[in-house]
């Protein structure tokens, strides 16, 4: 549910798909953007999100509004965060969104880009924030509950799924990065196309071993999507599967929960191995009958001219603010506007008068309005205390 202070956070939103051809791992959230896009700042977003190495306190509103102020391109998840959806009031009334640009290939090898959305069947439901501190004190299992309950009930939560397409001609005559997660792609330019359908219609039978261990990794694709140049996406291909090694061990992988069947490969044992494979052989080729490249992993690829510099390039460039200004001022409504002033301000009251002012700016080149009622929100509650 949350941490008892507070319960305001973002939600991760991860889908495991056994296939024929292996497992896929969707791994998302609850709202379409992320704080930062580039890949090496993802730890330190992290960091400010969990404990203070000092005081050991969670959430540090100075740690927070430090970071998140010097970072401009957050503006955009950071008014998803603190608006009505920041708190769902249930899993199965939120929306899920796999946030990162993928490929789709077919099997011409055309190659198309590619966002994941997930919407709830049972609508969206929040839960406003006394409700939800109130909650965090006395019920702090009350999403794990709800959720339990309702598909042991026979009220089976469902997702439609959707995808939009866009063709790398139209990447590039983007007037936004498309490989930038702090943006979305507008839905009237690239319209949501309906895939498929999920329903969970089954609890765990044991919470440790299906949930505990289960081990979502970004990088375990199937044949006809790939990765994109969305550079968060391609940190986060290794840095996943990097702790669950460290979380779980070497051969994660071949825990129940994270084995769609047999695996047959030349890579084996090691610690906590749970398939021998017996006595077949570990190098290829061979003449005994060892594992062969599946055909329908064979998937056409496009081919990929590289060119251009290897280097890192900072946003503070970018348009940071079109789309936050947009969901403001088009896509809330003056109750929600109200509501989400209310909730900033109860965090951002808690840090010193330098992050505030720089907060205040920031808030102000979204709409001068909405700053100038942030600014009057904090009105004296000042705290000058910073521990970092």
């Amino acid at each position: 549910m949350g941490y008892a202070d507070t319960v305001r956070d973002f939600r991760g939103f991860a889908v495991k798909f056994y296939t024929e051809d292996g497992i896929w791992d969707l791994v998302g959230n609850n709202f379409p953007v992320f704080f930062v896009k580039d890949a090496a700042l993802f730890p330190s977003f992290i960091h400010v999100l969990k404990r203070n190495p000092v005081t050991h306190i969670r959430p540090d509103y100075d740690m927070f509004w430090d970071f998140i102020t010097l970072r401009e391109e957050s503006m955009h998840a950071l008014l998803m965060m603190f608006a009505d959806r920041g708190i769902p009031d249930s899993y199965r009334h939120m929306h899920g969104y796999g946030a990162n640009t993928f490929a789709f290939v077919n099997a011409h090898g055309k190659l198309v880009y590619c966002k994941f959305h997930y919407l709830s069947n049972q609508g969206i439901s929040n839960l406003l924030s006394d409700q939800a501190e109130k909650l965090a004190g006395s019920d702090p299992e009350y999403l794990i509950r709800d959720l339990y309950n309702a598909i042991d009930s026979g009220q089976y939560p469902s997702w439609n799924m959707y995808v939009q397409i866009m063709t790398p001609e139209q990447a590039a005559k983007s007037s936004y990065d498309p490989f930038d997660d702090s943006k979305v792609w507008l839905h009237a330019d690239y319209p949501l196309i309906p895939v498929g359908r999920f329903v969970l219609n089954k609890n765990p039978t044991n919470y440790f071993s299906e949930i505990e261990q289960i081990a979502f990794d970004v990088s375990h694709l199937i044949p006809g999507i790939e990765p994109s140049p969305d550079r968060m996406l391609q940190g986060r291909l290794f840095n996943y599967g990097d702790t669950h090694r460290y979380r779980l061990g070497i051969n994660n992988t071949q825990l129940p929960v994270n084995s769609a069947f047999q695996v047959n490969t030349y890579q084996r044992d090691g610690q906590d191995s749970l398939q021998s494979q017996n006595g077949a052989p570990v190098y290829h080729p061979n003449s005994f009958k060892g594992p062969e490249e599946d055909k329908r992993a064979k998937a056409l690829s496009p081919i990929w001219p590289l060119s251009g510099n290897a280097q890192r390039v900072d946003n503070g460039n970018d348009d940071n603010y079109t789309q936050p200004r947009l969901l403001y001022q088009r896509v809330l409504k003056p109750i929600e506007r109200g509501r989400l002033i209310e909730n900033i301000v109860s965090w951002l009251k808690r840090t010193n008068s330098t992050f505030q002012e720089r907060a205040v700016l920031n808030f102000s080149k979204v709409d001068e309005d909405f700053g100038k009622r942030i600014k009057e929100g904090i009105g004296a509650g000042i705290h000058t205390q910073v521990n970092l």
